[in-house]
């Protein structure tokens, strides 16, 4: 029997809105396993029959699942079941594309944006250049299975890395791009971590609703010679990842 058919009628004029107890019952359906993680939810259209309500109600109770963390709307795919969180150790090597496909998913990133900057203070710092120094500025997403796990901004000091978002562009992978340049083994410096609120811009590239937690790791990276090579400040979607430190 589907869940459709298991579905008791909603009470009326109770005090208990319909998009609450299709909430409810969404909630306990995703608590049953009748939809799995990583599982697209029914259509909109679907759900305002089941449950004999329109489409605006649905949408509600819907929208109460993603501010909960239980599904994510992703635009022009539809509404899926969020993963267990993703066990994400920060260590010496921390490798994106590792620990994704270590937890036997598929890891990729995409380049939003590139851009040539002068360093600002914090910059220069971290990678131990001049301020006002020219660096690669990227604007970068990471997925697991097509679920967007992390967004970051990345700083490179140039000429060096004057190739690298072409690189990475074409790789989807931060690792096989350092290759590329000829780096093949870096390790973490230094990592820093926060939490706040989500902006609308941060919360729409995560598919995740405005205001909801992500932790933000800001971490330098080194060269097998000690020399800094990539300043990077990572937001995670807290509901997706689980920070590991130190085993």
């Amino acid at each position: 029997m589907d869940a459709q058919e298991q579905t008791p009628g909603l009470v009326r004029g109770e005090g208990l809105t319909a998009w609450r107890q299709i909430a409810d019952a969404l909630t306990a359906d995703i608590a049953a396993g009748r939809y799995a993680p990583g599982q697209q939810m029914p259509t909109e259209a679907a759900l305002a029959a089941r449950f004999a309500v329109n489409r605006h109600t649905v949408r509600r109770a819907l929208a109460a699942l993603a501010e909960s963390g239980l599904v994510r709307a992703s635009q022009g795919r539809g509404t899926f079941v969020e993963e267990a969180p993703l066990a994400y150790p920060i260590g010496p090597r921390t490798r994106f594309s590792e620990i994704v496909t270590g937890a036997g998913r598929e890891a990729w990133g995409d380049l939003l944006a590139s851009a040539t900057v002068p360093a600002g203070p914090k910059q220069a710092a971290a990678l131990a250049i001049e301020p006002g120094a020219p660096i690669l500025e990227l604007l970068t997403i990471h997925r697991a299975d097509d679920a967007p796990i992390s967004t970051a901004q990345t700083w490179l000091p140039l000429p060096r890395f004057s190739g690298f978002a072409a690189a990475y562009a074409e790789r989807g992978s931060i690792t096989r791009a350092f290759a590329a340049c000829g780096v093949h083994d870096y390790t973490r410096l230094s990592t820093r971590i926060r939490a706040r609120p989500a902006d609308a811009q941060e919360a729409e590239r995560l598919d995740i609703a405005p205001g909801r937690v992500v932790m933000v790791v800001s971490s330098v990276n080194i060269d097998s010679a000690g020399v800094p090579i990539q300043a990077n400040r990572t937001l995670f979607a807290a509901d997706r990842v689980e920070l590991v430190i130190g085993g």
